[in-house]
């Protein structure tokens, strides 16, 4: 496996990968989902054919173009961060080592740059695979925020970076 930066040819198949993972990432159209990517730092594991597996999203927080009620919850939270907006992988490539392998990159491309590295996961709907995944990984909750009408509810996690 290869990680490496998001290229605009990965869209398409971006795409697919995160529409399989709805609801655990956000619904997106591909120019919504490009427009995402464009503005973050976006890392692709692909195979040895260079055919994406999976990605990663990181945003910085003041990211105003952003428009995300996650990211400005994180912003009140702290400013020395960053964000995962979304991670998804591949349905045939799930149970690999692909996500600790993307979060690792993202570990390593911001040791030193930044104290924290934060996510937020779904609590309603649950998504009780992202909260062990997470667990394992060393992120601990810090908040949490219900929305929509109180139907939807999310925690937010952050590891420290060494």
């Amino acid at each position: 496996m290869i990680i490496r930066p998001y290229q605009l040819s990965d869209l398409p198949a971006l795409h697919v990968i995160n529409q399989a993972g709805v609801p655990g990432v956000g619904d997106e159209t591909v120019e919504g989902l490009g427009k995402w990517l464009g503005l973050s730092h976006a890392l692709v594991a692909t195979d040895d054919a260079d055919q994406p597996l999976g990605f990663i999203t990181l945003l910085p927080p003041g990211t105003l173009d952003y428009t995300s009620a996650n990211l400005r919850w994180l912003e009140a939270w702290g400013d020395d961060f960053i964000y995962v907006d979304r991670i998804a992988i591949a349905e045939t490539a799930r149970g690999q080592g692909i996500g600790d392998a993307l979060y690792r990159a993202a570990f390593d491309a911001y040791a030193g740059k930044t104290p924290f590295i934060t996510c937020e996961v779904n609590l309603r709907p649950p998504n009780p695979g992202s909260l062990r995944f997470h667990a394992r990984l060393g992120f601990t909750e810090i908040g949490r925020r219900s929305y929509a009408d109180d139907t939807k509810e999310v925690v937010y996690l952050a590891r420290p970076l060494a």
